[in-house]
């Protein structure tokens, strides 16, 4: 699956840690790309992203400025209405970055998916198999956390944590400099748009 990738080291953007802020609005879902400072507070918005609601065919597109005029990267399913629908992440030219499936049938007890890039396939889960039985139930701002293990060495790639509260917030760290930083992004954001459902 990963040959279709570009492998070339220029096509590589990684960033080790950033953060993920949902704003709540009417019409769509807008996430908040956040890099972070050397001391780990939040610094400067790197990408927004937006997703229009009851999409049939999901899309997200994440922008290089709050005005939303110059599109940088996006994932899309590729079939419609498919719980395990294969999303890609391109470029904004369409090039390839990776992409990412829900495992719906592992999914109905806990969360579960595929993340594919460059040179290496992933396998991420709820850390927490009991909060993610609870959650199926009790419709509560939990805290869940999600990691991403390379399926042949077994090490993290990629780690998605949700802060306890209102507003959907999570610290993502990528310790794998293969993972590319929009692939991690889309992956981030795909967690919660595609849990809410």
């Amino acid at each position: 699956m990963t040959d279709a990738f570009p492998t070339t080291p220029q096509n590589t953007q990684h960033l080790a840690r950033f953060f993920v802020k949902q704003r709540i609005t009417a019409m769509v879902n807008r996430y908040e790309i956040r890099a972070a400072n050397p001391d780990g507070s939040e610094g400067a918005v790197i990408a927004m992203a937006q997703q229009k609601r009851l999409a049939f065919k999901e899309q997200v597109t994440f922008f290089a400025d709050e005005a939303r005029t110059q599109p940088v990267f996006s994932f899309r399913a590729r079939q419609a209405m498919d719980f395990a629908a294969m999303y890609d992440v391109v470029d904004a030219a369409g090039t390839p970055i990776g992409s990412f499936q829900k495992d719906f049938k592992a999914s109905l007890l806990r969360s579960s998916f595929h993340l594919s890039g460059p040179g290496f396939e992933a396998y991420g889960q709820e850390r927490n198999a009991a909060i993610a039985i609870i959650r199926r139930f009790v419709d509560l701002p939990f805290s869940f956390h999600f990691d991403f293990t390379d399926k042949q060495s077994g090490q993290v790639v990629m780690s998605s944590e949700r802060q306890f509260s209102l507003r959907d917030r999570y610290t993502v760290d990528v310790p794998d400099p293969r993972v590319d930083f929009r692939l991690a992004a889309a992956m981030a954001v795909g967690l919660d748009a595609l849990l809410q459902r």
